[in-house]
């Protein structure tokens, strides 16, 4: 088509759509409300500037695309407990508004369980990479594992991971080091309480772990998984975790992991005879961190709170 022709088909659709609006153009003053000129009605929800949630000029630094948080939900409870304690962070920050988005995702738990039965990790790192696919399909930047049994294979999905993983071990090593403890106790299922990873990454940190005796442990172990990952918290499993707390306490144990990410459902700051790291709610404000990135500096001094700690 030359020209000539094309120019006359984009004046017939100028008249034609002219046409078609006339109606809708003529009842636009109906429906614009008399303000005066100038004058900006705020929505009902506003706030005054500098408040948490406040909206941020479009001109302002701070104004930031957060990133989104993917959660790989190994333990139904743990996940829920983690994006639980990912939201409160962000209240706390951020008030009501500004909160970046979060996807969930999590193969069927008894796949976890049977692999974990058959001590098949590299089968536990292909259930955590098909999650990792499909919050990446959801938009996720990146993604946590808010289980610290599972941690163990998280090695084997990042190598061909479509996303980036936030380490909730590395974490905790972090808090405990940061805040100068040097012996520190640790609950969790028999394989975190007597598995290499904590130990190790304390032990890089010059941070010395105690674990509860066989005994013990084993008691804690079907706790964990016979009532915790179930959601079911009984008085009498509160009452013999936290006298394990307290007999690593007598041992020397300055503070304890909670390595345990349904432990919250027993264990709390009014309860624990030890200051406590809690492991998920670790990873949940190291997930805000990330996902604020420059702006997280700036939230936590406007809301005054400090970053992740012992309780």
């Amino acid at each position: 088509m030359d020209r000539v022709g094309e120019a006359g088909i984009q004046r017939w659709q100028v008249r034609v759509f002219s046409r078609a609006t006339e109606p809708l153009m003529a009842e636009l003053p109906k429906l614009t409300p008399a303000v005066s000129p100038g004058v900006c009605l705020p929505p009902p929800t506003a706030r005054r500037a500098g408040e948490p949630g406040a909206p941020q000029p479009m001109g302002s630094r701070e104004v930031v695309m957060h990133k989104h948080i993917g959660i790989v939900a190994a333990s139904p409870e743990g996940a829920a407990i983690c994006y639980r304690d990912i939201h409160r962070t962000l209240a706390a920050l951020l008030g009501d508004r500004g909160h970046p988005r979060i996807t969930l995702h999590g193969e069927p738990f008894e796949r976890y369980i049977d692999a974990v039965a058959r001590e098949d990790w590299h089968g536990i790192g292909e259930l955590l990479l098909r999650s990792a696919r499909a919050l990446k399909d959801a938009g996720a930047d990146f993604c946590v594992l808010p289980d610290n049994l599972m941690q163990h294979a998280v090695h084997l999905a990042e190598p061909t991971s479509p996303i980036p993983w936030l380490n909730m071990t590395d974490l905790v090593a972090d808090a405990v080091a940061g805040d100068g403890r040097r012996v520190v106790g640790l609950i969790g299922t028999k394989k975190v309480m007597r598995g290499s990873t904590y130990q190790t990454l304390l032990g890089l940190r010059g941070v010395k772990l105690i674990v509860p005796s066989d005994e013990e442990a084993e008691r804690i172990d079907r706790i964990i998984f016979r009532e915790l990952v179930l959601g079911q918290a009984i008085e009498s499993s509160r009452a013999r975790v936290i006298e394990s707390i307290a007999q690593m306490a007598r041992r020397g144990a300055e503070a304890v992991i909670l390595g345990c990410t349904e432990a919250p459902l027993l264990v709390s700051t009014d309860n624990c005879p030890l200051p406590m790291y809690d492991s998920t709610q670790l990873l949940a404000d190291g997930a805000v961190r990330r996902s604020l990135g420059d702006a997280w500096a700036a939230a936590v001094s406007r809301a005054g709170a400090g970053g992740a700690s012992a309780a």
